[in-house]
């Protein structure tokens, strides 16, 4: 059965290991989307808030949360990101060795 971009970007997602980031792009090239990054941002987005998608492990491809800085989702994403062991700097980025 063939899975709609939606799908098959869900999917990836789901697939990100604990301990590790992915970027928007990476996870659009992973699902055989390339190029569909803000597709991606936009699934994120609008996922319902009971989804067990680990949201929080996709950052933009300069290794920072896409959260304004000062915002609660921005916090809460550092919180779960160094929460599975992965280091935040203080101005929001993550090291490339954690990319998935």
């Amino acid at each position: 059965m063939h899975q709609t971009p939606q799908q098959a970007i869900l999917h990836t997602l789901s697939l990100i290991p604990s301990g590790r980031v992915s970027s928007y792009g990476e996870i659009a090239r992973r699902a055989g989307y390339p190029g569909l990054a803000r597709y991606v941002a936009m699934i994120l987005k609008n996922l319902p808030e009971n989804s067990t998608i680990p949201w929080h492990r996709v950052i933009n491809s300069k290794g920072r949360c896409s959260f304004p800085s000062d915002s609660d989702m921005h916090h809460l994403q550092v919180n779960l990101l160094k929460a599975e062991d992965i280091p935040v700097s203080e101005s929001g980025i993550v090291p490339k060795a954690y990319f998935w």
